[in-house]
């Protein structure tokens, strides 16, 4: 049996399309096909089956895990599913397609490594997939795989895909995406699923199994400009460490920082990771740091470097998704912010316009911002925030609003 590395990278994707596109059936294959799946799961596949009278497995079970949408035969929620194989660690995000869902399509992928849109080949570029596209440019996801579903339905006709795949390529050059790959399959039958397919062998490309493998996207992060927002600070024999998960360029022991918003310079005199001293930590390791200044500093603050530091600002110009379906947005009330481990009460001072998602034009006249809206915003915070624009890093440049009575998560936002 080949040897299974414990120091496999960790790949988030997201599944998005319309609806009856086939993303949790694609889901179900591919945890099927790959051996992804227990005993128990695969029975009760065979019990659904029985239960309603089918004639073969669905799998898009094994990621509709909600009793209500598995009765209706839809997704309404993000399904998460963790699968790993020799080569990687996987996170899968089943969206939900509908319309009324878009604010957890925002949620399921922000922090996606990458995007499979699925698209029907019989039906081609529907409104909803060019939404959920425009979403994922927003969202600045760096690697779409387009599945071009049901090729089984068109008797795996090269023309048919070429077809659809001429119709994205078309729509998808006014949006900003580096890395946009194309993919015949059939999710139901398995075609290019983990195996390459007799049926299409005009398709010379890989399949979706070996694409999630090996996709390049350690170039995605941001080595270069060094954040390490504070989360908690922990005092040990009157040793001060300060701790959290660096979000942003590399830090090694002897550098520079300086700490926000005091504005103090130090030096980094230790870094620990798991009980054990290294030398330099990266993006996404949770360390410990220990500095030769013993400055008061508390969570909310941020290490940078002194040379490269983010924005700081009371105000903020940001595009939002309004998850809040109990409330429209109120620009006379006030909120908190959540951003890099920071809590501070803003308003918003005002909404410079509505964003039409499947067209992308900006509306000025509107009513009001209700759920699943996507807007842009200006924001006026009571104290200074740290951040860089979303586009510079995903993590220091996104937020979330909550509502100061109800407790509520009611925006998601990215900072321009």
């Amino acid at each position: 049996m080949e040897k299974i590395s414990i120091k496999r990278e960790l790949f988030r994707f997201t599944t998005i399309g319309s609806v009856d596109n086939g993303k949790s059936t694609l889901i179900g294959r591919l945890l099927y096909d790959s051996k992804a799946i227990y005993a128990d799961q695969y029975n009760e596949l065979e019990n659904l089956k029985d239960k309603w009278q089918m004639q073969e497995i669905n799998l898009a079970h094994l990621t509709d895990g909600l009793k209500k949408e598995r009765e209706e035969g839809i997704t309404i929620d993000v399904a998460y599913r963790y699968f790993s194989t020799p080569k990687r660690k996987f996170i899968i995000a089943d969206s939900p397609g509908h319309l009324e869902y878009t604010k957890n399509m925002v949620t399921g992928s922000s922090n996606a490594n990458a995007a499979l849109i699925l698209i029907d080949v019989q039906k081609g570029l529907d409104e909803q997939t060019k939404r959920h596209t425009i979403i994922s440019s927003l969202l600045r996801i760096p690697h779409i795989i387009v599945c071009i579903n049901k090729m089984d339905k068109v008797n795996y006709d090269k023309e048919y895909f070429e077809e659809v795949k001429q119709q994205y390529i078309d729509f998808s050059s006014k949006l900003r995406f580096s890395d946009v790959r194309f993919i015949p399959v059939s999710a139901l039958k398995g075609d290019n699923i983990v195996k390459k397919s007799a049926n299409m062998p005009w398709y010379e490309g890989s399949t979706l199994m070996y694409n999630l493998e090996n996709m390049y996207f350690s170039s995605d992060k941001d080595l270069v400009n060094c954040r390490f927002p504070v989360q908690t600070v922990i005092e040990n024999n009157d040793i001060k460490y300060i701790g959290g998960t660096i979000v942003g360029g590399v830090f090694k022991t002897g550098d520079e920082a300086v700490i926000l918003p005091l504005n103090k310079i130090a030096t980094i005199k230790k870094i620990i990771l798991y009980n054990k001293e290294i030398k330099e930590a990266f993006v996404s390791m949770s360390v410990l740091m220990q500095l030769d200044v013993d400055y008061k500093i508390e969570r909310g603050d941020m290490i940078a470097r002194p040379n490269n530091k983010p924005q700081i600002s009371n105000r903020i110009d940001a595009m939002i998704c309004w998850f809040d379906e109990n409330s429209d947005l109120d620009t006379f009330k006030d909120y908190f912010i959540m951003i890099n481990n920071k809590t501070v009460n803003i308003k918003i001072e005002k909404v410079l316009y509505k964003l039409n998602i499947d067209t992308l034009h900006r509306i000025t006249n509107f009513h009001n911002i209700k759920s699943n809206d996507i807007a842009r915003i200006v924001i006026k915070a009571e104290e200074n925030i740290f951040y860089d624009s979303y586009s510079k890093n995903r993590e220091t440049g996104s937020f979330i609003l909550i509502d100061k009575q109800s407790n509520n998560t009611v925006a998601a936002g990215m900072i321009r």
